[in-house]
């Protein structure tokens, strides 16, 4: 199943495995409730099973070098660790499709980051990003992930593995 989901305060669709009420809430969740996420700008491009991606744009508060207008490491390592978070929670949800929407959100209250490894390859210049997140291993304590950070042409600037509680 793959759906397109929007909520009235989202300017975008998203391109999703789930039922538009988890899809929906799950974007309300890590784009409007998860306030850092808001400082970086992200914005859910896809949630599936397996995947999900993202994007922010640049923007004079997220430049950590002014002189090359290079985006902040944190901003980098911050974005791919809330995928990573985000890949799990998805990944938890379509374990769990036989319980109702709210069942399956239900379980991201006790979700968080155990360790984080970034790999800094290229700086980050340009006017958007994008970031993808995959599940490697969802278990019933602990998941494992690897995610990627690229620049608007696609080249991949960072990559990340993390490992995230999951009960």
């Amino acid at each position: 199943m793959n759906n397109t989901s929007a909520t009235p305060d989202r300017m975008h669709s998203i391109s999703s495995l789930f039922e538009p009420e988890f899809s929906q809430r799950l974007c309300e969740i890590f784009e409007q409730h998860i306030a850092f996420n808001q400082v970086l700008g992200l914005r859910i491009d896809s949630l599936e099973a397996d995947r999900v991606k993202a994007h922010i744009t640049m923007r004079p508060e997220l430049i950590g070098h002014f002189t090359h207008q290079r985006l902040h490491g944190g901003v980098i390592s911050a974005t791919l660790d809330a995928m990573g978070g985000l890949a799990v929670m998805a990944a938890t949800g379509a374990r769990h499709m036989d319980e109702a929407p709210l069942a399956r959100l239900a379980r991201f209250g006790k979700l968080g980051t155990i360790d984080l490894r970034i790999d800094y390859l290229r700086p980050a210049t340009g006017p958007r990003f994008h970031a993808t997140a995959e599940v490697l291993r969802l278990g019933s304590r602990v998941a494992s992930t690897r995610m990627e950070f690229k620049d608007a042409e696609g080249r991949l600037l960072s990559s990340g593995a993390g490992a995230y509680i999951v009960s």
